[in-house]
């Protein structure tokens, strides 16, 4: 057995048979009964002296998007200082969760966020010019949001820590806000990366100064988690995990950077770890997120026995799974979307189309998830002639797209709608109309190419370039598909299929 299976198996292990709650674990420093490592934050307020420490810690937590944790650490700050402002802050913020996550957030979650804020506004009077900034700048975030898109509302923030950051140019945690602010805030179809690069920038200036500090190794790789940018994360990425490795997310979070530049060995080894301590506060969206990510690197290795691990622990994890709980860094969407993704990946990455085709859709409270296996029965069902079944696929696809349009959701619309392309022009490949099948994949391709991927996801179940490369051989131009090979793996560095396409296709 491989080191990565053992850690996956000792992982499953731990979910199946560890009875012991996270509660009776936990002691003063939220822990595991294992010393913490969180790395070093110092964050001043005009809080009680006494529960300075506790603030650090809070916020060194908050930093790697610990969010179950950072609120019982406010909590406990508000026991020993009732009138800390900047608790409710730090509360309205952890509420609002990754600020990476795509997707528009429940009504209750926002309910909890605005009630902090509120609280933190009352307290006012407490704090000081710069703490009323924090606090202003994260209302921003909850203000009418019965009636106002999520995206003018983190706009609306963004802008309030630039703010912030002008009338307070020495307060540092607020540059670093205000940075993660404007990568969140970034349009996936700005292929120019102005505001990732600025924040980077930014951050990287600071980190030098700060080099123990979570939050900046953190959104440096975040600022260039794309993969025209990406290298630009690799040092962070090598040293985000011993800054904080008692955070299941500053494990995983690296594994962001071996993905896009195709280290695989060391982003399944990553999530296997991260996996592991994940498990040990019960942050099962998180378990779920890095297994999506260690699946997708194992695949790519064609290490099948590590990948089936990960498929086989689904039934013991989605058992455990509340999508609702607020733990780590991912959301429950996070937790939802993987349990699509992973069994997709299985067989969409081993060209297994029958079993694709045989997938069973689940009809969650979060469609773009449901689109994954959507689109790989779709696939598979197109690959294998059952042109009717590939047929009502495409149907529940659009059905979807059209579903995510009308409640706001932009990027998942678009996601949804190059998955429909894709599963059109093999379905009609299926039926020989084959103009019509190479127009509309490269329809597909075109619009994958202008946008990127969201952080959810180590990269597409199919990359629409690739499908149109498979399509371009199977249609016996193979000097075609080799360019659109290797246009792939400009943007999927490493990716195993395209690979071997591009060797198939050379030889040719």
């Amino acid at each position: 057995m491989t080191h990565l299976a053992r850690l996956l198996a000792a992982t499953l292990v731990a979910l199946l048979f560890d009875a012991r709650s996270v509660a009776a674990q936990e002691h003063a420093h939220g822990g595991t009964g294992r010393a913490e490592s969180i790395g070093t934050v110092h964050f001043p307020t005009t809080c009680a002296p006494g529960v300075a420490p506790r603030m650090d810690r809070a916020m060194a937590l908050l930093h790697s998007f610990e969010f179950g944790a950072t609120l019982k650490a406010l909590d406990d700050v508000l026991a020993s200082d009732s009138t800390c402002a900047m608790a409710y802050w730090g509360i309205a913020l952890a509420r609002w969760g990754n600020p990476m996550a795509a997707g528009n957030r429940a009504p209750a979650l926002l309910a909890q966020g605005r009630s902090a804020a509120s609280a933190g506004e009352r307290l006012a009077s407490h704090a000081s010019a710069r703490e009323r900034g924090y606090i202003r700048a994260v209302s921003r975030l909850y203000d009418d949001y019965e009636h106002t898109d999520q995206r003018a509302r983190q706009t609306a923030y963004e802008r309030a820590m630039a703010e912030l950051v002008a009338a307070q140019p020495a307060d540092t945690e607020a540059r670093i806000f205000h940075a993660i602010a404007l990568v969140a805030t970034a349009l996936p179809t700005d292929k120019t990366y102005a505001k990732q690069i600025e924040a980077g920038e930014i951050l990287e200036a600071l980190w030098a100064k700060q080099p123990n500090h979570p939050g900046l190794a953190h959104y440096i790789i975040h600022a260039y988690d794309v993969p025209a940018l990406a290298p630009r994360a690799r040092v962070a990425a090598q040293r985000y995990a011993a800054i904080a490795p008692s955070a299941a997310h500053a494990l995983h979070m690296p594994s962001h950077t071996f993905t896009r530049v195709g280290m695989w060995r060391a982003s399944a080894d990553a999530n296997a770890r991260s996996m592991q301590v994940a498990s040990r506060t019960a942050s099962i969206a998180e378990v779920l997120h890095a297994a999506d990510y260690a699946m997708y690197a194992d695949l790519q290795l064609g290490r099948w026995r590590a990948a089936k691990t990960i498929l086989d622990s689904l039934p013991a994890l989605a058992s455990r799974f509340d999508p609702t709980a607020v733990t780590g860094a991912a959301p429950g969407s996070a937790g939802i979307f993987a349990l699509a993704a992973i069994p997709a990946r299985w067989a969409l990455e081993r060209r297994a189309w029958a079993e694709a085709a045989a997938i069973t859709p689940a009809s969650t409270t979060v469609p773009y998830a449901d689109a994954m296996s959507w689109f790989a029965r779709a696939l598979g069902a197109a690959h294998t002639g059952d042109t009717a079944r590939a047929r009502v696929a495409i149907d529940s696809l659009n059905a979807i797209q059209q579903r995510l349009a009308a409640h706001a959701e932009p990027y998942w619309a678009e996601q949804v709608a190059i998955q429909s392309l894709g599963a059109q022009a093999w379905r009609a490949r299926a039926e020989h109309r084959d103009s019509v099948a190479l127009a509309t994949m490269r329809e597909a391709a075109r619009r994958e190419d202008a946008t990127d991927k969201s952080a959810v996801s180590p990269g597409p179940l199919a990359p629409a370039r690739e499908l149109l490369a498979d399509m371009l051989v199977a249609l016996g131009r193979p000097t075609e598909a080799q360019a659109e090979y290797r246009t792939t793996l400009v943007r999927e560095p490493g990716r195993r299929h395209a690979v071997e396409g591009l060797a198939t296709v050379v030889r040719q």
